[in-house]
């Protein structure tokens, strides 16, 4: 068993990986708790996820080294959040409480300017309850595991590697009805294996700035400043925001490897310094 900062991984971690809410297929959304004051938050934690990647600061002071450029890891799982759980002045539009995690968290700015055909109804449904004006933040979670894509974080390990290291590339989308907006298509998995014999995903967007990578966790409705994750994670997030032709996800939402078909509820902002990592 390896430690990683002062966390040991190893078989309870696998499992907790395994069901973590941030990236399962399966994950519910659990009661929405208050923001933590200064003397309510957890104890004995790594870095906490999503933050506002426009600041720096933290002081948490449990270090792990950062993972491997995703190009030299398994792209294991893609999903999607209702908003963007991360904060940044391009996605800074504060959504509200939201209800046990959807609705909540930050919406692009651009999503306040967008024109009548940009914003016209779709002919079907979207990912259950998508539409045009809808903020998402996608996550390509990236595995060391020799694994395949699949459904959920259990596609993220293996027996033989239930102590993975973990990256997330992140990018924040406004959906839009228009088909010269970009397409979704060109960012997912239909089984594209490099060269270098990595799992990868057809695209990740390269236009919307240098991303910002920091430590930290898995995210989710389930934790808050008072209940955080165990888990180790590398977050690379891009911090200019981009439209997404909304009938590109509805489709990918109708058949991918991943299962998914909807969006997930955001975790709450952490905004303690004590639950953050510095960026450097």
């Amino acid at each position: 068993m390896r430690t990683r900062g002062n966390f040991k991984i190893g078989v309870a971690a696998a499992s907790l990986l395994m069901s973590t809410i941030a990236f399962s297929a399966h994950h519910g959304d659990a009661e929405h708790k208050d923001q933590a004051t200064p003397a309510e938050v957890c104890q004995g934690f790594g870095p906490q996820t999503p933050r506002d990647i426009d600041s720096a600061e933290g002081t948490n002071s449990v270090k792990f080294d950062l993972a491997s450029p995703s190009t030299e890891m398994n792209l294991c799982n893609i999903h999607f959040h209702n908003n963007a759980e991360h904060k940044a002045k391009a996605f800074s539009v504060y959504a509200g409480e939201g209800d046990n995690g959807h609705g909540g968290g930050y919406q692009c700015g651009i999503s306040q300017s967008l024109t009548k055909v940009e914003l016209k109804a779709t002919e079907a449904k979207i990912c259950k309850n998508l539409k045009p004006g809808d903020t998402i933040e996608v996550h390509w979670v990236h595995s060391s595991c020799d694994v395949a894509p699949g459904k959920g974080l259990g596609s993220c390990l293996s027996e033989k590697c239930a102590n993975p290291d973990l990256r997330v590339e992140t990018q924040v989308f406004t959906l839009v009805n228009d088909s010269s907006a970009l397409d979704f298509n060109d960012m997912v998995y239909v089984g594209n294996k490099q060269a270098n014999g990595y799992h990868q995903a057809k695209g990740i967007p390269t236009t919307t700035g240098k991303p910002i990578e920091f430590t930290g966790s898995t995210t989710g409705p389930s934790y808050t400043e008072q209940a955080c994750s165990a888990l180790q994670v590398t977050w690379s997030v891009r911090p200019a925001c981009a439209k997404l032709d909304i009938n590109t996800i509805g489709k990918w939402c109708e058949s991918n490897v991943f299962e998914e078909d909807h969006a997930h509820g955001v975790r709450k902002l952490v905004t303690d310094k004590r639950l953050l990592s510095p960026i450097q």
